[in-house]
């Protein structure tokens, strides 16, 4: 009985042992991969953008490959960016306007295809403008940033109905919806539409809808006043490549044309929330992520990057950049975080994106 036992047990144990092989190579597969793709980006940082501070994430199929900091948070007291660091993400924040607007369309509070006049009775044109124009910057209303007026505002506190008297009577310089110009005083108009439908302010309204939802932790309203912890400084270099503090900016003024922070941990969070109907039904994503004229969908870009679909958005204030790409046929998502002006981000991403795809080296060349 033991011998028998023991022969039926060796080939038993040679099965178990072949299977918990088998079931590790894809573990030891994604840890190679993720150590091959780290020294990769790293040697890419030091070698062609070694001035690069900020954070950086990439994730293929679920699984993070890279989340790590690059520089300084703060470079007067020496204290380093991490995937924790929070930026100024700019008009990335679009895109969280863009699903708040789809999330009152789900609960029947507006419709993208309502008039402006609806929610301000005196707007201009405001019968021909819609929201869905607004939306993808086919409005043909001033963009309020040329406004030299608006460029100083950013240093003040500025309430958005200040901000929207800036641009409000000045001619459209096309009709609605004849062509793509991108303009963040469509993004001004629809945050305020958010807090006159709702009744809360734009950030109580993202904080209950989108960030609490999803637990984003680390992102929200970017108040200068606020003691916010782990938030990085804003740099860039003078004429003589010479390293400064980044010129001050109220950065409320901004609201929801560009007005939130967040971190490369909780933009991937968002990433992977876009794949799920969490905070929006499938329809209502399809219908953001549509592109319109110009490739703009709904705070989104949508077209090609080193022919791979992608759907993505830059964004930038004094001192930050900030882009998310999101390769949706391949899941793969690289997210780029920055505290330092000028920085060729959209040169960056797109040498992420040849290191995570495994592009030729060529691709890498300036």
């Amino acid at each position: 009985m033991r011998k028998e036992e023991i022969i039926i047990g060796r080939p038993l144990a040679g099965i178990v042992f072949v299977i918990s092989l088998f079931l590790l190579f894809p573990a030891l597969n994604t840890a190679r991969d993720t150590q091959t793709l780290q020294s990769k980006v790293d040697e890419y940082i030091n070698r062609k953008m070694e001035k690069f501070s900020g954070s950086i994430l990439i994730a293929r199929k679920g699984k993070v490959l890279v989340s790590k900091g690059y520089g300084m948070a703060n470079f007067e007291h020496d204290i380093p960016n991490t995937p924790q660091t929070k930026f100024r993400i700019g008009s990335v924040t679009k895109q969280f306007t863009a699903t708040a607007i789809m999330q009152l369309q789900e609960k029947g509070l507006l419709n993208v295809d309502d008039p402006l006049k609806k929610y301000i009775e005196d707007y201009p044109n405001g019968e021909k403008i819609t929201l869905h124009h607004l939306l993808t910057h086919t409005s043909g209303i001033v963009n309020v940033s040329s406004i030299p007026e608006h460029r100083m505002n950013l240093m003040f506190p500025t309430p958005v109905e200040k901000t929207i008297l800036l641009f409000k009577d000045k001619p459209l310089e096309f009709p609605p919806g004849e062509k793509f110009k991108y303009c963040n005083s469509g993004y001004h108009l629809l945050g305020y539409i958010i807090e006159k439908v709702t009744g809360k302010s734009y950030e109580e309204f993202l904080e209950e809808n989108i960030f609490q939802p999803l637990n984003m932790m680390n992102s929200g309203f970017d108040r200068n006043r606020t003691i916010l912890k782990n938030r990085a400084s804003g740099y860039a270099h003078d004429d003589n490549n010479v390293l400064i503090n980044a010129p001050y900016i109220n950065a409320p003024v901004t609201f929801s044309a560009g007005g939130l922070y967040s971190t490369v941990e909780d933009m991937y969070i968002w990433d992977r929330a876009l794949y799920t109907e969490k905070i929006l039904k499938k329809s209502s994503f399809d219908k953001m992520f549509t592109p319109f004229k110009g490739n703009y969908g709904y705070g989104w870009r949508i077209d090609k990057i080193l022919n791979h679909e992608c759907i993505h958005h830059a964004g930038g204030h004094y001192g930050f950049q900030a882009n998310i790409a999101r390769y949706v046929d391949d899941d793969v998502c690289v997210i780029i975080l920055s505290n330092m002006v000028p920085i060729r981000t959209r040169i960056l991403l797109k040498d992420l994106t040849a290191l995570v795809f495994g592009e030729k080296d060529e691709q890498l060349e300036d």
